[in-house]
């Protein structure tokens, strides 16, 4: 199994969320509002947030996704191919191995548990 997280445009959600639903079997996503910044430290972005700090920071979505290894190919160019604007800030995606899933209501575990 991978989690997947993808740092991405807000405004870019909504496209990605109705393309990875069009996946068979995707187990389900979580998604949060985050900021934070980048290479360009958010300067010249309509965008930005300034903390107490006067750090300037960007409003972006967090997706996290467990799937199975046989779907991370999938999620992963769907992500791309739905959070592209070819503009700087565009986002990342991150893949890790997760070792173990359970389901709280169940006790299934591993894919199971997905």
């Amino acid at each position: 199994m991978k989690e997947i997280t993808a740092v991405v445009q807000p405004f870019r959600l909504d496209a990605i969320v109705s393309a990875l639903q069009q996946i068979p079997d995707l187990p389900g996503i979580t998604v949060s509002d985050v900021r934070g910044f980048g290479r360009q430290r958010a300067r010249n972005v309509s965008d930005t947030i300034e903390d107490e700090t006067a750090v300037l920071y960007t409003k972006k979505v967090q997706m996290e996704i467990v799937v199975p290894e046989r779907l991370v190919d999938e999620v992963i160019r769907t992500i791309r191919e739905n959070a592209h604007t070819g503009n700087p800030g565009d986002g990342k995606i991150f893949a890790r191995s997760v070792d173990e899933a359970i389901r709280i209501r169940t006790s299934e575990r591993g894919e199971d548990a997905l």
